[in-house]
């Protein structure tokens, strides 16, 4: 599939379900359970008031609504809803923030970041590296 195909499609982490692992998608990811790992997309990631993420979270745009205890990096926009509680730092472009959002950390604004790199089999190239590196 190309890589066009692969950003029009969806996921879904449903309320009540738990994932513990690493996700990476070219497609959107909309978050209303809990997830214990990474989270990246070289798409939009949401997060429903409901939600709650362990790790970090790499994607163009986000839109978050839920908790997140990691590190956000966004290459485009990053919206905070009235309910988001963010405990850890950010580095976006551009940032919204509306009234009611707790955000815990440091932020750095205006920074063009590089591509998002989604890897063969699911990881991304960095991570393989490291891997190769812990093991040998």
């Amino acid at each position: 599939m190309s890589e066009e195909e692969l950003s029009n499609s969806s996921n879904i982490i449903g309320k009540g379900s738990t994932l513990e692992g690493n996700i990476e998608s070219f497609g959107n990811i909309r978050v209303e359970g809990r997830i214990i790992g990474s989270v990246k997309s070289k798409s939009k990631i949401a997060l429903g008031q409901s939600s709650y993420v362990e790790g970090d979270i790499i994607a163009q745009n986000a839109e978050v609504a839920g908790e997140v205890s990691g590190k956000i990096k966004i290459t485009e926009l990053l919206i905070l809803k009235p309910s988001a509680l963010i405990r850890g730092d950010i580095v976006t472009n551009k940032f919204i923030v509306e009234s009611g959002a707790e955000f815990n950390g440091s932020c750095k604004m205006g920074i063009t970041q590089t591509e998002i790199k989604i890897g063969e089999n699911g990881q991304s190239k960095e991570t393989q590296k490291q891997k190769t590196e812990t093991t040998a």
